[in-house]
């Protein structure tokens, strides 16, 4: 008997270094960074982040001057066009180059352009008996300025949309790391829950053999009755079946959390974190004023109703009155040798002034106006439902956070007075005062004290948890809890 003793204590000591040595060991700070490095929502998101930056360099690069070059080295082409009742043959032989130097004004929604346009005419024209070749080079100078009148600034318009879409995606993406943070956290804790079910379940079982032992030689010395030993028996086959159940469940939970993080689901590992209870002093008011002013999904709100605006903006130019200026001041010079053509050199001004009436549009645009002013009334409810459920939220995560301390003074105190009573009982049972039906109970009653002292522990730092993002104030450390991406685009900003 001493031997097989030896032998299973040898076995175990093997089998946890053998475990120790082939699990890696993950503190919830490892398994963080796992995640957003590997998830696949935190991925899409940094992604759609970086595409709405590129739309903003975009737009920043359309502000800038533009240089462009247009080469037609050779163009051709014949007709016969009726003329005073006369048919005439033109036949053209063209070399052309267009440099172009434009800026968007950004200020006055206006365009300035620079440009050159210099050719090569080769035309021969014949009518009747009589043809005629003309041959010269052309350039021609000038600077434009186009500049509308009556109307929004669309330049402006179209850069601040574009700077409040990467507002909004960064916004997205600090978001999904502040939920993936509580996924992990939740399953983190979740295998933290199952390893202490199995240690329990593992020292119930442990229970159980003593306890097997202990009326199994009361049996074989005539002291006890075999049905002491019948239902020793099923209280150890039942522990064993219960720390099965309970090694399958943390397996479960170890292949979800995996995937949560991006971990191979092959890799084996265990969960390090520190779950002592401290308790952390939480302001109603300060939670309250931090979520109202720092809340990402606010920001959310605000720029969706300014982008609400914009198009308020856009569709109030539906079938407007608007004007248009152009202005355009240059030289051209032509001449059958390139040399000469800047020789005699002549004026090329141009000005004109349009406007755009609309007369009847069947109410066209009263309704689009309406279903615009429509839209932004929506978007500011939904601001105001916001604000009241963040309220709502934070007040009811800090009654739960009170209410959790006091569960967990109340389940330690459990735990120990059913450690105490199990302990108790126990030597009942070796002397022969209690059955193994009775002690069963009692050992029911403390495994079932532990996990409750537990799961209020991992309940706390999940609620704690759920404070931190809803607020965006770390109570823990008194800090604030802005994700570092968000700090630095508005750093960039």
């Amino acid at each position: 008997m001493k031997n097989i003793k030896l032998i299973l204590v040898l076995t175990v000591i093997f089998n946890a270094f053998q475990l120790s040595y082939s699990q890696k060991l993950i503190t919830l700070e490892q398994a963080m960074d796992i995640a957003l490095e590997n998830s696949p929502d935190i991925r899409k998101s940094r992604l759609n982040m970086e595409k709405n930056k590129e739309y903003l360099n975009v737009q920043l690069a359309l502000l800038k001057s533009k240089f462009h070059l247009d080469v037609t080295p050779f163009k051709y082409f014949r007709e016969e066009n009726n003329f005073q009742s006369q048919w005439y043959l033109s036949e053209d032989k063209i070399s052309k180059a267009e440099f172009i130097i434009s800026q968007p004004i950004k200020l006055l929604d206006g365009s300035l352009s620079l440009r050159n346009d210099f050719r090569y005419l080769d035309n021969y024209t014949r009518r009747d008996t009589i043809s005629t070749t003309d041959k010269k080079f052309f350039n021609n100078l000038y600077l434009t300025y186009n500049q509308p009148l009556f109307t929004y600034n669309k330049t402006k318009l179209d850069l601040e949309r574009n700077q409040l879409n990467l507002e909004n995606a960064t916004l997205a993406y600090s978001i999904e790391m502040l939920n993936l943070e509580y996924q992990v956290n939740q399953a983190f804790y979740a295998i933290y829950q199952k390893q202490m079910a199995l240690k329990i379940a593992e020292e119930d079982f442990e229970n159980q053999i003593v306890s097997k032992e202990i009326i199994q030689s009361k049996v074989e010395g005539g002291l006890s009755a075999k049905e002491e030993l019948y239902q020793a028996e099923l209280n150890y086959a039942t522990s064993k079946s219960n720390l099965d159940n309970n090694k399958v469940d943390l397996e479960n939970s170890e292949d979800q959390f995996k995937q949560l993080i991006g971990l191979s689901l092959y890799e084996d590992i265990q969960v390090s974190t520190d779950i002592e209870f401290k308790p952390v002093s939480v302001s109603l008011d300060k939670a309250v004023e931090n979520g109202l002013t720092q809340r990402l999904e606010l920001s959310q709100r605000q720029i969706e109703l300014n982008t609400a605006k914009f198009n308020l903006i856009e569709t109030s130019a539906t079938n407007e009155f608007r004007g248009d200026i152009d202005l355009s001041l240059g030289i051209i010079g032509k001449d059958e040798t390139f040399a000469n053509i800047f020789d005699k050199l002549e004026k090329t001004p141009r000005f004109e002034i349009k406007f755009s009436i609309p007369i009847f549009d069947w109410g066209e645009r009263k309704a689009r106006i309406r279903a615009a002013e429509i839209d932004v009334e929506s978007k500011e409810i939904d601001i105001q439902t916001l604000k009241d459920d963040i309220v709502i939220n934070i007040r009811k995560i800090y009654r739960n956070l009170n209410n959790l301390i006091l569960q967990i003074e109340i389940a330690e105190q459990n735990e120990k007075n059913a450690q105490l009573t199990y302990e108790i009982n126990l030597e009942r049972y070796r002397n022969g005062d209690l059955t193994s039906m009775d002690l069963e109970l009692f050992q029911n009653q403390l495994s079932e004290k532990k996990m409750n002292l537990a799961n209020s522990l991992i309940n706390y730092k999940l609620e704690l948890i759920n404070m931190k993002i809803q607020s965006l104030w770390d109570f823990e450390n008194n800090t604030s809890f802005v994700p570092k991406e968000l700090q630095e685009n508005i750093i960039e900003k």
